[in-house]
């Protein structure tokens, strides 16, 4: 049976692929790394890689789309197949570091209680931030996460390579997926990655933003069985 290596975002725990691990439990063997120990892209990968079976599948939603691209730079021949979800390959802007700074500052000014609530709007379609399945489970990884692992993971994140260049060597099948209505990381992305990456397939959600895992799970889950299929 394929391993299945599912990498979660910024402040996202195992829960945000609670729907995906169930869902794909007869198909692969199921599991999520966790990307709170490390604040280099590098080290984050190479956690996941010394983890992971020798051959593996591999989906990534937002920051976890980062590491994913920073794991096809370092052991692309490990990768069975590849799927970017809810991410983008382009590093930050300059507007986007300073953002991550000025978080990183509050969260150790013991300002971290704020930053969920202040996050939320940007993460999910603004008709899910009020679900408790949706906006409630976000509040709640994100506390569980704590300031300590976001002072990390926004320093990895914010030095992150342009992972353009490396796109048109993948050569596994990959699938990118996108929410219509994601403006953190916005379909234009997705598409930029899809056109990138040599015979990859796009998938735009509706009725969907940044969150894709949770606020329309089965559609995400649905995909990722179809591509591990092949």
């Amino acid at each position: 049976m394929t391993a299945l290596v599912l990498l979660p975002g910024l402040l996202n725990d195992e829960r945000l692929w609670a729907h995906q691990r169930h869902a794909l439990a007869e198909q692969a063997e199921v599991s999520v790394a966790d990307l709170t120990a490390d604040d280099t892209m590098a080290g984050l990968a190479e956690r996941v890689l010394a983890a992971a079976p020798d051959r593996f599948a591999l989906a990534g939603l937002s920051m976890g789309g980062y590491v994913a691209m920073e794991i096809m730079r370092r052991a692309p021949e490990r990768v069975e197949r590849l799927a970017l979800v809810s991410t983008a390959a382009r590093p930050d802007t300059a507007e986007q570091t300073e953002r991550r700074r000025d978080a990183i500052a509050n969260a150790r000014a013991g300002g971290f209680d704020k930053v969920p609530p202040a996050l939320l709007p940007i993460m999910v379609h603004p008709d899910r931030a009020a679900q408790e399945r949706v906006g409630g489970l976000f509040v709640d990884m994100a506390r569980a996460v704590g300031p300590e692992a976001f002072i990390r993971q926004q320093t990895a994140i914010m030095h992150r390579p342009d992972s353009r260049p490396g796109l048109p060597r993948i050569s596994c099948p990959t699938v990118v997926v996108v929410g219509r209505d994601d403006t953190l990381t916005p379909p234009d992305r997705a598409e930029e990655m899809a056109a990138l990456i040599p015979g990859a397939r796009l998938v735009r959600i509706g009725q969907c933003g940044h969150l894709s895992a949770i606020e329309q799970p089965q559609a995400v889950s649905a995909v990722l069985s179809y591509w591990l299929q092949g």
